[in-house]
């Protein structure tokens, strides 16, 4: 497995998954991210006996983008906490063929989740059982046939961009699941965890990590129409500059080009 780290410190790990990759095991019995890297932690430095490793949030198997772990216990109580205070800003890239009714707004529905059909249902008003799930979008740009938004979350439920979004009218493309008309050739949706801001668990400096979505004639298109325009990741993202002791605004560190690292393969995995 292929790993494209994105950042890497004694405390905290960051990597840009691809589609198709599970973050963590499940009943399938494919490789995941978290094994992987502990094998790349164990290999690469030499750790003896097991690594420890911890998941602080997840991407749905079909999406891409940046996905954090905790290298120590302290961190990941730490981060675990930034999450639960809902102060880590995670920014989506979603491409929909129908534009949005509005070129931004915050959405607030009340999504169900079907274990059995692993998706959510998404209604307008309060219903018992429901959980009220909000997030934010803007209309960034658009292509010949597809249109690009840029999503922040502000709650946490299951499938819950797939299910808003689609709820409005705007499947994203390749979301079988969620009534867009057609998958895409790799089985995965234009769906990309596009970048994370967070303060770093133990340095307690803004910390930015970016990751670009998958080589595809459609991502690859938007990437240079954001180029061409200037449109940097930077200008995208809430501030989260800081005060310092002195009283001035301290800028994030952003951090994003992956370094693609190969290791030990997984069990059963063909090189």
């Amino acid at each position: 497995m292929d790993l494209q780290v994105l950042y890497e410190d004694n405390h905290i790990i960051a990597v840009n998954k691809k589609v198709g990759e599970l973050v963590q095991g499940d009943r399938s019995g494919d490789p995941c991210l978290i094994d992987a890297l502990k094998r790349y932690l164990k290999e690469t430095y030499h750790k003896p006996g097991n690594v420890f490793l911890g998941v602080v949030h997840r991407l749905d198997r079909p999406t891409s983008g940046v996905v954090l772990f905790a290298r120590t216990s302290k961190a990941l109580q730490r981060l675990n906490t930034q999450f639960r205070e809902n102060r880590v800003h995670k920014l989506y890239w979603a491409m929909v063929k129908v534009a949005p009714p509005k070129p931004s707004d915050t959405l607030i529905h009340y999504l169900r989740r079907n274990t059995t059909q692993n998706k959510s249902y998404a209604e307008d008003n309060p219903v018992e059982g429901h959980k009220e799930a909000r997030m934010s979008y803007r209309w960034v740009l658009s292509l010949d046939r597809y249109h690009l938004l840029e999503v922040e979350l502000h709650t946490g439920r299951h499938h819950q961009i797939r299910a808003q979004l689609a709820k409005i009218g705007c499947p994203v493309k390749g979301d079988l699941k969620y009534g867009f008309p057609r998958s895409n050739p790799d089985g995965g949706i234009h769906l990309h965890a596009r970048a994370v801001c967070l303060d770093h668990p133990v340095r307690k400096i803004p910390l930015q990590i970016t990751a670009d979505p998958p080589a595809d004639p459609i991502w690859d298109a938007v990437l240079q129409r954001l180029a061409e325009s200037n449109i940097s990741v930077a200008e995208q993202l809430p501030d989260l500059r800081q005060p310092d002791a002195s009283g001035m605004s301290v800028p994030r560190t952003i951090v994003g080009s992956p370094t693609v690292r190969r290791f030990g393969l997984a069990p059963g995995e063909k090189g």
